[in-house]
């Protein structure tokens, strides 16, 4: 294993992006960067470019307004890409998947190494998550 790929083992950065989401699921993402949970302890850190993520975070169902923009922020990430699904919507569309405006699940669109499940997940689980995520790509 090369050192980039160790590095990026020890201290992912993350991106994340709103498909259509409530907030709940990003008021919990935020709850897991403060310092009950500290996901930074683990080098999680956001970054405002998804041309510097390690791991891009996606919540919430892919609507058609933002279907363009998703996938030109997931070409954006660098090789090898990592993609976590935060959330029901994300997960599964639910309860939204069938209606004119969602283009389904983030899997319908992209590629998904992790699912996180919940509505809203809790701050553990998108750690868990994150950290399932990164062993699995990169370790």
């Amino acid at each position: 294993m090369g050192i980039v790929a160790r590095s990026r083992v020890k201290s992912p950065w993350i991106f994340h992006l709103n498909t259509g989401s409530c907030a709940g699921c990003d008021i919990e993402i935020v709850a897991a960067l403060t310092p009950r949970y500290d996901a930074e302890r683990l080098g999680c850190v956001l970054v405002g470019s998804p041309r510097h993520a390690d791991v891009l975070l996606v919540t919430g169902p892919v609507t058609r307004q933002m279907l363009p923009r998703f996938i030109r922020v997931y070409e954006q990430v660098p090789e090898p890409k990592v993609v976590v699904a935060v959330g029901t919507c994300a997960s599964s569309g639910s309860p939204f998947l069938g209606g004119q405006m969602v283009e389904g699940p983030v899997d319908k669109i992209v590629p998904v190494d992790v699912y996180v499940v919940g509505c809203p997940p809790r701050p553990e689980a998108i750690v868990k998550g994150i950290v399932t995520a990164v062993k699995k790509r990169f370790g």
